[in-house]
């Protein structure tokens, strides 16, 4: 598939209608994530064939994403399920199949089958400082393979060194660096629309490591 075909479709996808402030619910917008899992296929091969799973999935987006590129098996994770059944809908309107699972990702214990690749837009961690380094804790224990984050830039180098020092990552990369556009979705929001910097991560685990 191509990328615009693939942005194209994601486009396509119902987004919050009510987003929860306490868990930073921001939509992950069709440019940045066709690119983040275009990326992640074609310049590594992290995605057809692959089991791959959405940490915090919301609407479904990256995980969707990962199915229009032919992953062999793609899972869905969230806390909150009215998320979930918003992905369910959106699921059900491109006819892909994505298995949907409510949980804490702070208690997230993983005993099924192997995933291959983590995909993820966690909380900044602007409500919840550390909620997105917990998201990546968790990707680095379950991801055999490969984790794709986007981070916010300005936390670029503590970012690194949390995922190598203390998460003992193999490697930690950043892609490239994208302008994610935050829509008026909250009161606390002055302005209609603010682009914030983040960097799209590719973290390797470390092999044979222990699995949650």
């Amino acid at each position: 598939m191509k990328l615009k075909q693939l942005e194209s479709h994601l486009g396509c996808l119902e987004q919050f209608s009510n987003p929860k402030v306490e868990l930073e619910q921001y939509p992950t917008g069709a440019h940045i994530a066709s690119r983040m899992l275009f990326s992640a296929e074609n310049s590594f091969g992290d995605v057809s064939g692959k089991v791959v799973a959405d940490f915090g999935c919301g609407c479904g987006t990256l995980g969707l994403a990962a199915a229009l590129l032919d992953a062999q098996y793609v899972i869905g994770i969230d806390i909150d399920s009215e998320s979930l059944e918003l992905a369910s809908l959106n699921a059900e309107d491109l006819e892909l199949d994505m298995e949907l699972v409510h949980c804490d990702l702070s208690n997230l214990v993983w005993k099924g089958q192997i995933i291959d690749t983590v995909v993820m837009n966690p909380p900044f961690g602007t409500r919840n400082k550390g909620a997105d380094m917990i998201f990546l804790h968790t990707g680095l224990k379950v991801a055999s393979q490969a984790v794709y984050s986007l981070h916010k830039t300005s936390t670029r180098e503590h970012v690194k060194r949390t995922a190598l020092r203390d998460f003992n990552a193999r490697s930690a990369e950043v892609l490239c660096e994208l302008r994610f556009d935050v829509p008026q979705l909250y009161k606390f929001h002055k302005k209609k629309e603010v682009d914030v910097a983040v960097d799209l991560w590719r973290f390797v685990p470390q092999k044979n490591q222990e699995r949650v």
